[in-house]
């Protein structure tokens, strides 16, 4: 069972990628940005496997939003969250949309999340996205 100060963090974490969903959605780069970690490291899809630094990550977002209907679709299905008292991690079934190259349609993938709470806020530090492997 979670203590007080568990599910608190769980719904500040909730909250959090609750909100940055939302910015995907409205292509809002700064609050994509907002609450993640300057030295923030991503495993992607797509080529390079793997982003170093929030700049890094960031420069992303334009591929993702080229090939997305206007307005993006980013949907969290699934989420499942577990915090700590100074970290936490999350991972979600997502859904996106692309519109164009030969992956157009539907895209299901698989979101996992991990947090530091730094100078007493929860800080986004690592993303994961996978897609299930085809033959």
């Amino acid at each position: 069972m979670e203590s007080g100060t568990e599910a608190g963090n769980v719904g500040q974490i909730r909250d959090l990628i609750e909100q940055w969903a939302e910015a995907v959605r409205r292509k809002d780069m700064g609050g994509i940005r907002a609450h993640h970690a300057p030295d923030f490291v991503m495993f992607d899809v797509p080529p390079p496997l793997q982003f170093q630094g929030l700049d890094a990550y960031m420069a992303t977002w334009p591929l993702f939003f080229g090939a997305s209907p206007e307005p993006p679709v980013f949907d969290i299905v699934d989420l499942k969250i577990t915090a700590g008292a100074d970290v936490a991690f999350a991972f979600a079934l997502m859904r996106c949309v692309v519109v164009s190259g030969k992956d157009a349609g539907d895209l299901d993938f698989r979101l996992t999340i991990c947090f530091r709470k730094i100078a007493g806020q929860w800080t986004f530090v690592h993303e994961h996205h996978s897609v299930p492997a085809t033959d």
